[in-house]
C-alpha cells in the first residue's frame, strides 16, 4: 500500500488578478499561504510519513511545499523539474481572465483554459513573461522552453517525467507532489484514465491535499480531497 498526495499550490498573486499565470514565476499571497497551511495539517492529521518530495520550479508551488514540509516537521530537500511547471498559456499570459472573457467571449476563452488541444498564440520572445526573460529558468536549457502550450503538450511532459521518475518509486512509498492546476489535471488525467471531454470538466482546487491510495498491485483504491468544504468533483470513484 503506498499514498501519492497532489497539492495544487495556494492562491498566487496572479490567481487572485484573475491572470493567466502559466509559467511567470509569481509568490503566493496571504491567503494561499494559509490554504498551505492548512494543507499542511490535513496531512499531518494522517500521519503518513512522506518518502519523497516533488515540485515544479515555480515559486508559488516551492513556497507551498515549504510550508506544507514546516508544519508536518519534515523539512528534507525536495527534487524540483521544469516538467512539473504550469501549462504555457502563451499570448494570454498576463492578460485578466474577465476582461478577455469579454473581449473574445466566454466560450472562447473556455476553449483556451480548458480543450484538450488547442493552444493560444505563441508568446513573443521580446515579452518580459516570456520565460527565457525569467530568471528561474536561466538554466533551463532553450530547447525545454515552450512559447505556448495546450493541455496534450503538458500531459505529455508531466505523464513522461512521472513515468520516468516517480512511478516506480510509489510501490510500499509515500509520495507528494506540489505543482500546479494544469499539471495536476494532466496527472489525474493519465492515473484515473480520463478521456479528452472528462478532463475538460475537472477542476482542480487551490491548497486543497488530493490524497490518493494505491493498493499492492499499484491500482487505484481510493482517492479523496482532504478539505472537504472545498472538494471538487473527481469524476471518478
Amino acid at each position: 500500500m503506498s499514498f501519492l498526495i497532489l497539492v495544487r499550490h495556494g492562491q498566487s498573486v496572479w490567481n487572485l488578478e484573475k491572470r493567466f499565470t502559466g509559467w511567470v514565476d509569481v509568490d503566493l499571497t496571504e491567503k494561499g499561504k494559509l490554504e498551505a497551511e492548512k494543507a499542511g495539517l490535513l496531512i499531518k492529521k494522517k500521519n503518513i510519513q512522506i518518502d519523497f518530495y516533488y515540485s515544479s520550479l515555480q515559486l508559488r508551488a516551492n513556497n507551498t511545499l515549504k510550508i506544507i514540509q514546516k508544519i508536518i516537521n519534515d523539512e528534507k530537500l525536495f527534487t524540483k523539474s521544469w516538467q512539473l511547471n504550469e501549462r504555457h498559456y502563451g499570448a494570454l499570459t498576463g492578460l485578466n481572465k474577465i476582461e478577455m472573457s469579454e473581449k473574445l467571449g466566454k466560450d472562447k476563452v473556455y476553449e483556451f483554459r480548458r480543450s484538450w488541444d488547442i493552444k493560444p498564440d505563441p508568446l513573443s520572445k521580446n515579452s518580459p513573461y516570456h520565460p527565457i526573460n525569467i530568471g528561474t529558468y536561466k538554466n533551463l536549457s532553450q530547447n525545454f522552453i515552450p512559447d505556448t502550450e495546450s493541455l496534450k503538450d503538458t500531459y505529455a511532459r508531466v505523464v513522461e517525467y512521472f513515468e520516468k521518475e516517480i512511478k516506480e518509486k510509489l510501490v510500499n512509498q509515500n509520495i507528494l507532489i506540489s505543482a500546479h492546476g494544469n499539471s495536476i489535471r494532466a496527472l489525474c488525467k493519465y492515473l484515473f484514465k480520463l478521456d479528452n471531454n472528462q478532463i475538460s470538466d475537472l477542476e482542480i482546487p487551490t491548497g486543497n491535499p488530493l490524497l490518493i491510495e494505491f493498493d499492492e498491485k499499484s491500482e487505484i483504491k481510493s482517492c479523496e480531497y482532504l478539505d472537504k468544504e472545498r472538494a471538487k468533483n473527481l469524476l471518478v470513484f
